[in-house]
This record gives C-alpha cells, sequence and structure tokens, in this order.
C-alpha cells in the first residue's frame, strides 16, 4: 500500500490529501483509509434529525466522496464521535496497529500533535497513530506523515506547530477535488471556512514527513 490514512471523521480525508490520492491511485499505487467514527456528533445542517440519522448519513456522504476519489481500501469503524478523548486509549491504538501490520504502506497520514486545529478527536487520533508507529520494530515503520498547513494564531496551537516540509501541486485535479469535497453535504460550513480561511490548500497539499525515506530520495512532489 502506497498511503495509509487514519482519521476520526468522515472528511477529515478530502480537504488535505484528496489531491495526493489522486495523485497515487491514478499511477496504479493502492491507498487507504481508516475512518474511527461516523462523525454523529457533528452540525446536522438540518439534513438529518438525530445523531443517528447524521452518522448515517455521513457515511453515504463518505462512500460517494471515495468513489470519487477512486481510493480502493476503506474501514469505517465505530467508535463514539463525543469524544474519543473520553475513550479507552488502549483499543485506539490496537486499531491503528492493527491497519499497519495488515497493510505495510509505505506512507502513513494522520493528523499532528496539536491536531491541525486543536479539536480532541484530532489529537486523540494523533497520539493513538504515533503510539501505534512506535510499537512497530523500527525497520517496518511506514513514512509518517502529517498535515500540515500555515502557522495558527493562537499560542497553544502554535506550541505544538510543525511546518510543512512536503508540498505537492494538485491543481491539476482541482475539478474533482472540488467535486470530492462536495460530497459532504453536512459539512458545507467546514468546506466555506476552509476555503476563506485556506484557499491555497485548495491547488497545494502539504504535509510535515516525520520519518525521511531510508534512500535519502525526496518524497514525490508534483
Amino acid at each position: 500500500m502506497r498511503l495509509l490514512m487514519i482519521f476520526p471523521h468522515p472528511d477529515d480525508e478530502v480537504y488535505g490529501a484528496s489531491g495526493t490520492i489522486m495523485d497515487f491511485v491514478q499511477a496504479g499505487e493502492t491507498v487507504g483509509l481508516v475512518t474511527l467514527t461516523r462523525g454523529e456528533a457533528g452540525r446536522t445542517l438540518g439534513l438529518a434529525d438525530s445523531p443517528e440519522a447524521l452518522g448515517r448519513l455521513r457515511e453515504v456522504e463518505l462512500r460517494a466522496c471515495l468513489d470519487v476519489l477512486g481510493l480502493q481500501v476503506h474501514e469505517h469503524l465505530n467508535f463514539p464521535d463525543k469524544y474519543l478523548k473520553d475513550q479507552p486509549f488502549e483499543p485506539l491504538v490496537e486499531v491503528a496497529l492493527s491497519a499497519l501490520q495488515r497493510h505495510r504502506p509505505q506512507t502513513l497520514l494522520t493528523f499532528p500533535p496539536n491536531g491541525s486545529n486543536g479539536h480532541p478527536d484530532h489529537v486523540t487520533t494523533h497520539r493513538a497513530v504515533k503510539a501505534a508507529w512506535d510499537r512497530l520494530p523500527e525497520g517496518e515503520r511506514p513514512e509518517l506523515w502529517y498535515y500540515a498547513g500555515p502557522a495558527p494564531e493562537q499560542p497553544d496551537l502554535l506550541a505544538e506547530y510543525l511546518p510543512p516540509n512536503v508540498q505537492r501541486d494538485v491543481s491539476h485535479h482541482i475539478t474533482r477535488k472540488l467535486q470530492a469535497i462536495a460530497c459532504h453535504r453536512t459539512q458545507a460550513l467546514s468546506t466555506v471556512d476552509f476555503i476563506r480561511k485556506f484557499p491555497q490548500r485548495i491547488i497545494q497539499e502539504t504535509f510535515h514527513r516525520v520519518a525521511p525515506p531510508s534512500s535519502g530520495d525526496e518524497a514525490p512532489q508534483h
């Protein structure tokens, strides 16, 4: 597997990595995603009348998004969405470790230590995935990538900020990327906020690579 992503919610895969996913898929490489929750604690925007209905709707949205992206391997789990930080930690680590051992990806992508925006589910996912990665024998660890945007203004987020050191031009995928984003109808406000705050990240996907390739080669850029 070229790339394995582990994220807490439906839609966490699409804003920051969908162009990269499409690059790898079009190159004939396998991309996988583990989604830990169904996102039932999110905003409904009037599209669902209960958390359970919202979770079902977001699952449908995610399947539509992944069809657009062409992503081949998806595991959708059912951890409670509110909040992961209040759930037992070890089962999260075990899920991440199992995925790493089964799929043996070249690259693992998740949230950075500050969760990108401080969201407690993002932070908890980072901690669990990093703990699983640490448990692998050193020679079996994939490259570890985190989402990495511009430096945040909030002091608490800045303290654990990791700057981008991998940048990928995905402007050639802009039409399909926007189509994939739009599959997440319940996240329309998040979409508007993302485009308003980070318009450049629609065509430039940036990551912080923790573990460089053993060959010393740079990560692929387009």
